[in-house]
């Protein structure tokens, strides 16, 4: 794999969570009240993971705004 390649796959993964981020808040607005646990839940985890790939690029010292951080 070449490393523009491997830069494109983490710049679509992030894109991916944005998104996801983006739709899931969206949702929050006119779901029931059973719904809202499950819409923070998932909330959480796509804010964790986007964190964790926040974090291990500044350990490794890459370019967080390249990669779509």
């Amino acid at each position: 794999m070449t490393r523009e390649a491997l830069k494109e796959y983490i710049h679509n993964v992030l894109i991916t969570i944005h998104e996801n981020i983006r739709e899931t808040s969206d949702r929050k607005g006119w779901a029931d009240e059973e719904e809202l646990t499950h819409i923070e839940s998932r909330l959480l985890t796509y804010n964790e993971v986007l964190q964790t790939f926040k974090i291990i690029a500044r350990e490794m010292d890459l370019p967080e705004r390249e990669l779509g951080l």
